[in-house]
């Protein structure tokens, strides 16, 4: 057997391993996929997923445009004809109820990001501001908290868990769901350390909480108490970082009442943790030489949410743990995945139905189905669905299938038929990551450029081409004469590194504003036409590498990339370009990264009165309403709990999960012996919004009255057309309206529930 090894990246999260993915030249199947140890982060690591990829490429795909018939069947058609009726349709809505009837939904997946710029644009023509994307489902709380403490929501932040002597986890589980770069073999090396510290802060037994050397099993939702009373115990016992308040922050005097007057042991008690064991930790990291923390969706997607945000960084804060080796500390996206918003006070922009606030350009998912089903008269009236699966991952999953039949056009672009694109009017056919040119914008100072294995499948486009043609159909570009532009690239195609084209395209935009707001397309039709055959969609990264040199030369040459000027930008274009593996494109030193700071005075600004006033001192009353809910559903479901074997949806092919095919529903011993379950037994879930049907398994995993179960089941798989629902949709539970009152980020990991024993098996 002939066999071909390409470098790649794996697609799974957002940590994007480097891989080796072996290739039958004959069949063109996957053979066998490695870890790319030429990779500047993942240095050859790869987990278990990564290396059954091979599921993703053969899964069932869609390979022609779609168009809903009055019965709800599809039929096939032209792409020429779906573009130019998609085009006139969406038009219509603009131009009949404005810009803001329209709404975009989605976007990225794991690591498909190029086509986001071109659907920036896409977005510019339609004139509509509303991207609701997954990310502010989960983070939005923390980009906000950005704004106030760092000066802007979009700044960067590292969490070094691999370089410092006190690690604490709060919410997140690496050994399963990584986040951090060759995560197992991190957190397996501090576990073996016996100088170095690891803290787990998780409801759940995970499987980094085993390797942890302290574990606070804290019950669900009671983080922020936690939290706080380990700030008060930082407070009331003098062990705050005072040179570095003095220095770096603003504000510490104006935070230390709120602090003084927690009650640390009822908080310590409302959490549900050891007394004892929580004095030891905080002890033990105010006097630590270097502390880093980790979080994730555990307090993202919890009680409190943006509080949670808050008090995690005052923790690293306060004790001096920041912008130094082995702290969180800042640092810079070669491409920003989110901007900055004005807060609502300041004039910020808010949707037009539910008044939710725009954070870092992105609107919460939480609100979309709102913004639709109702009679206001600025409600969403179109929706675009790009690389998404909001029925199956978004919240209440009823609600958004009942609201996206108000729609006037409803346009899904994905690789699949997935349960949003069947609800859908037209579903447009995508290539898929390993079928063209891909990056990924996630990774801190490095960027990778992956190329495609295989052609495009038959019938398929990339994203950036079909957003470009969309583009072309409205009209949008119809009076921008791009010849010059297209001349002086071909110019610098036959005499490299003269910057011809670099002259030709600041000129043009000065005189062109217009094309700024183009500026993707642009590129893509100039530049890209002279890159190699595919390459045209990343030729807006020539422009990012442009910016990137401008801001930060200093650290560039500091990653060992020599060039002066507009020169150091074509250099970095290039090496992006031809380096399989990816590049490390910049290297802050300690002593600059104050310099990111966006704060006027380069300072921390440690009050957020919002946050104080409005959310710390009323956490008692969080509990009454608490109170309230558990007498009628007595379980907390975590919702969406990361396995082995799972990865929202982004592989539709039963057969890749060896393990927990059907997403069986943790249960503590005890609550199974009281509704009289044995292992593998059905239960029922209720919620307020919603019922489904779940196999168990007993763990002493969870403690008495919590359940945990996974995300991205529920899934319909086509068996030779046999369709089948495997597995639990956990949305079908969740509801809208339970979230973050600020950010709007759903409250997944506190579901109330109440189970029943069912007496019939699942099929």
């Amino acid at each position: 057997m002939s066999t071909t090894i390409h470098k790649n990246a794996c697609i799974l999260c957002s940590v994007n391993c480097g891989i080796n993915i072996e290739v039958d030249d004959q069949t063109k199947a996957f053979v066998k996929i490695t870890g790319d140890k030429d990779h500047p982060t993942s240095q050859g690591y790869i987990c278990q997923k990564a290396t059954r990829l091979n599921y993703y490429q053969s899964q069932e795909r869609l390979t022609s445009p779609l168009r809903k018939k009055a019965d709800g069947n599809f039929e096939e058609i032209s792409w020429d004809t779906a573009i130019q009726e998609i085009a006139d349709k969406l038009k219509h809505v603009r131009d009949t109820y404005g810009g803001t009837s329209i709404a975009y939904a989605g976007g990225g997946g794991q690591g498909n990001h190029m086509a986001q710029m071109y659907a920036a644009a896409f977005r510019k023509a339609l004139e509509t501001p509303y991207i609701y994307s997954s990310i502010a489902q989960e983070k939005t709380g923390n980009f906000w908290v950005h704004g106030k403490l760092f000066g802007r929501q979009n700044v960067n932040y590292g969490e070094p868990i691999a370089d410092t002597d006190f690690g604490m986890i709060i919410g997140a589980n690496p050994m399963q769901s990584h986040g951090i770069p060759r995560a197992r073999r991190v957190i397996g090396e501090i576990s073996r350390d016996k100088n170095r510290t690891l803290v787990v802060i998780d409801p759940r037994k995970t499987e980094t909480a085993m390797k942890a050397d302290y574990f606070l099993q804290v019950k669900p939702g009671r983080d922020a108490w936690l939290m706080s009373a380990m700030l008060g115990i930082i407070v009331q016992e003098g062990l705050e970082d005072k040179q570095f308040i003095n220095v770096h922050t603003n504000g510490f005097h104006d935070i230390k009442p709120y602090f003084m007057a927690i009650p640390i042991q009822e908080y310590v008690d409302i959490a549900g943790v050891d007394y004892d064991m929580v004095l030891e930790v905080t002890r033990k990291m105010a006097a630590a030489k270097t502390v880093a923390i980790r979080s994730d969706l555990g307090i993202e997607m919890s009680l409190n949410s943006t509080l949670n945000a808050y008090l995690k960084r005052l923790l690293f804060l306060i004790t001096g743990n920041f912008n130094k080796f082995g702290t969180n500390h800042l640092s810079t996206w070669f491409m920003p995945l989110i901007g900055h918003s004005r807060d609502i006070d300041e004039g910020g922009r808010t949707t037009m139905v539910t008044n939710s606030r725009e954070i870092a350009k992105i609107y919460p998912p939480n609100v979309l189905a709102q913004e639709i089903d109702t009679d206001h008269p600025d409600r969403l009236r179109a929706l675009i669905v790009d690389s998404a699966n909001p029925v199956l991952n978004w919240v209440d999953t009823n609600a958004q299938k009942r609201a996206y039949k108000k729609l006037d056009v409803m346009v899904v672009i994905d690789i699949a038929m997935t349960e949003t694109a069947a609800e859908a009017d037209y579903v447009l056919p995508a290539s898929n990551q390993f079928e063209k040119y891909e990056s990924t914008f996630f990774a801190e100072s490095i960027f990778h450029v992956r190329r495609p294995i295989f052609p495009p499948l038959k019938g398929t486009l990339s994203e950036p081409e079909i957003y470009t043609r969309l583009i072309k159909a409205l009209g949008t570009l119809d009076h921008i004469d791009l010849s010059e532009l297209k001349k002086a690239a071909q110019q610098e195609k036959e005499n490299p590194g003269q910057g011809v084209f670099q002259g030709a395209f600041m000129k043009a935009s000065l005189e062109k504003p217009q094309l700024n707001q183009y500026s993707a397309i642009t590129l893509r039709e100039t530049l890209g036409k002279t890159l190699p055959k595919g390459a045209e969609n990343a030729a807006f990264i020539w422009f990012a590498a442009q910016l990137y040199a401008s801001k930060y030369p200093k650290a560039i040459r500091n990653a060992g990339i020599e060039g002066k000027g507009a020169e150091l930008g074509e250099i970095i274009f290039d090496k992006i370009m031809n380096s399989p593996s990816g590049i490390k494109v910049s290297h802050h030193e300690y002593e600059d990264i104050w310099d990111l700071m966006r704060t006027p005075d380069k300072r921390v600004n440690l009050c957020i009165p919002e946050l104080l006033d409005n959310w710390l001192v009323k956490l008692p009353e969080v509990l009454e309403n608490q109170a309230k809910l558990e007498k009628n559903y007595p379980f907390n479901l975590i919702a969406g709990e990361r396995r082995t074997y799972n990865a929202n949806a982004v592989i539709r092919n039963l057969e890749w999960a060896k393990t927990d095919k059907e997403g069986f529903l943790k249960i503590n011993p005890t609550d199974a012996a009281l509704h009289g379950l044995e292992e593998g037994a059905a239960v029922q879930l209720t919620s307020p919004t919603g019922s489904i049907k779940i196999l168990t398994t007993i763990t002493d995993e969870v403690k008495k009255g919590v359940i945990s179960m996974p995300h991205g089941h529920g899934i319909t798989y086509n068996e030779t057309q046999s369709y089948k629902e495997v597995g639990a949709m956990p949305n079908i539970l969740t509801t809208a309206d339970y979230c973050d009152p600020l950010a709007k980020t759903p409250y997944h990991k506190n579901v109330r529930v109440k189970l029943e024993k069912l007496e019939e098996e699942l099929v």
